[in-house]
């Protein structure tokens, strides 16, 4: 058989470590595209002038961009016959991604649990995307909920692994170079707001919306090589569950982080993800609305230009977040679709 139908649960095993296809070469005219679809607008991913003014050798790709690009390349591999990606944990920005470089995947299984149906099985994997030079740029652990080829096939020993609630200050960082805040340019970056004015329990509503179109969610899942067949396929899609093509979760982590602009706009870099859920579907002709709240502020250790701040920035399905919308994960009516906990770095 030439042909590859994926990966089922009964077809992983614990310590399985799969080197993922294609090698990608993230280009200028892919941030492009990126910025089309998602509107970002954050100063140092925008301009080259601006960041080599603070710092760095050119703008950087998008973080979500290079996580994009490291996850795509493992959906042929882990979860072409997923039911649903379920969450993160432990993700770190190693290194800086600049249009030219080439990234690639590794992963591993590092846990396996069968669901009480029988049917399903959550796998848990951590991947780590490397440059041209060998370099780590990105690595984190994500778990997914995939079908078993033959239900009445052995479940494996169960094993979940114990994993961080957060990480931790002094990981993060590697992916910036020292900044110079004297001159980070508050006019031009679009806020006045650094580091010392955020606060812990502060909340912030984004304030925009952003209408969902089918051809938009599904170009941005091709721009990253994810052939998830739920994100295209309405011939199959239409026999399944909701009926219909489901958004690819990723598409709504990037709303969320572009809509964040609007009160967040000096959080220029995500250093890591702590931990994500998506709460529920989202369906193209829905509209994303977003809100934050800040649940640390932290030093980096051995940094005096930047401060990080946790971030836990809850995404909604056709609902404004005036009233600070928390977890309804009802797919019927609307609600949260998104909680990510990360860390931004923000200048002094």
């Amino acid at each position: 058989m030439k042909t590859n139908p994926g990966n089922f649960f009964e077809d992983f095993r614990l310590g399985q470590r799969i080197r993922h296809a294609t090698p990608r070469t993230v280009t200028a005219g892919d941030g492009a595209l990126y910025t089309a679809l998602y509107g970002g607008r954050f100063a140092v991913q925008s301009s080259d002038a601006f960041a080599k003014a603070v710092g760095y050798p050119a703008a950087p790709v998008d973080d979500l961009l290079t996580f994009h690009v490291v996850f795509g390349k493992t959906v042929p591999d882990i979860s072409l016959n997923a039911v649903a990606n379920l969450g993160y944990a432990e993700c770190r920005f190693l290194k800086p991604v600049y249009p030219g470089d080439t990234l690639s995947t590794v992963s591993e299984v590092i846990g396996l649990k069968e669901n009480s149906n029988g049917k399903t099985g959550t796998v848990y994997v951590r991947s780590v995307g490397s440059n041209q030079r060998g370099e780590e740029v990105l690595s984190y652990v994500r778990w997914v909920m995939v079908r078993k080829r033959d239900e009445g096939a052995p479940a494996p020993q169960a094993h979940v692994p114990q994993l961080a609630k957060r990480v931790e200050p002094s990981g993060l960082g590697g992916a910036c170079p020292a900044i110079d805040a004297a001159k980070w340019d508050d006019g031009l970056s679009g806020s006045p707001h650094r580091f010392g004015d955020y606060a812990r329990g502060e909340r912030i509503d984004h304030v925009d919306g952003m209408t969902v179109e089918e051809a938009e969610h599904q170009l941005a899942t091709r721009l990253y090589q994810n052939t998830a067949r739920v994100h295209f396929n309405q011939h199959s899609e239409a026999q399944g569950r909701f009926g219909r093509r489901l958004v690819y979760g990723g598409h709504v982590i990037s709303l969320a982080r572009a809509l964040s602009f609007n009160g967040l706009a000096n959080a220029f870099h995500i250093a890591a993800v702590n931990g994500g859920r998506h709460v529920a579907p989202l369906f193209a002709g829905g509209t994303v609305f977003a809100w934050s709240e800040i649940l640390e502020t932290a030093d980096v250790p051995g940094r005096q230009d930047v401060g990080a701040l946790r971030i836990l920035t809850r995404a909604t399905r056709d609902l404004p977040c005036t009233g600070f919308p928390v977890e309804d994960g009802a797919p019927d009516r609307p609600g949260v679709v998104l909680e990510l906990d990360y860390w931004a770095l923000m200048v002094r």
